[in-house]
């Protein structure tokens, strides 16, 4: 499960349905255009809800891991239609891995 933060607040997602939204506000960037998605989150009480998000250029998405993985919020018709999306807006797509990894020890002075 991720963590996903946008704006001043975060939901709750599962890892894949939080990867789909970050490739497709990629995509959207790089197209200058916007749109309007929902994906399925975990609401106060354990229960799933969906939220609504509005990415597009000047989205600032990031996501955090969440290390209680138990009930993610996964609907794979919504990460299937992402996926469609952003395929759509892009000529090639890049591979990523399953799961999400985090990158340990990170050296921002670096950059």
């Amino acid at each position: 499960m991720r963590r996903l933060f946008y704006s001043s607040g975060y939901v709750l997602t599962a890892d894949r349905t939080c990867k789909a939204v970050l490739r497709y506000a990629r995509a959207l960037a790089e197209s200058s255009t916007s749109d309007v998605v929902s994906i399925p989150v975990l609401v106060s009480g354990g229960g799933v809800g969906y939220a609504h998000f509005l990415i597009g250029p000047a989205s600032q998405l990031f996501s955090t891991p969440v290390a209680d993985n138990t009930a993610e919020p996964d609907d794979p018709t919504v990460v299937a239609d992402l996926e469609r999306r952003t395929r759509l807006l892009q000529t090639s797509v890049p591979e990523w891995d399953d799961e999400m990894t985090d990158v340990e020890n990170f050296d921002f002075d670096a950059i």
